[in-house]
């Protein structure tokens, strides 16, 4: 019984966004992505993500017209 990591690895969070590894690199560090470190590793917690995109697809339906 595999179980999937809970976690997206930043370019895993680009590609969802459509940006390169390198741009998601740059909003991970900014804070504009939702990020945490394991150990050495900075990962995003999916839960967190998913919760920013809801959030984001929200703002941008209210505000983009």
């Amino acid at each position: 019984n595999e179980t999937k990591p809970e976690v997206y690895t930043v370019p895993e969070v680009g590609k969802l966004l459509g940006i390169n590894r390198n741009l998601a690199y740059e909003m991970a560090r900014q804070g504009q992505i939702p990020t945490i470190k394991l150990g050495r590793r900075l990962v995003c917690p999916k839960a967190a993500v998913d919760r920013w995109l809801t959030g984001l697809e929200t703002w941008m339906a209210e505000n983009m017209n």
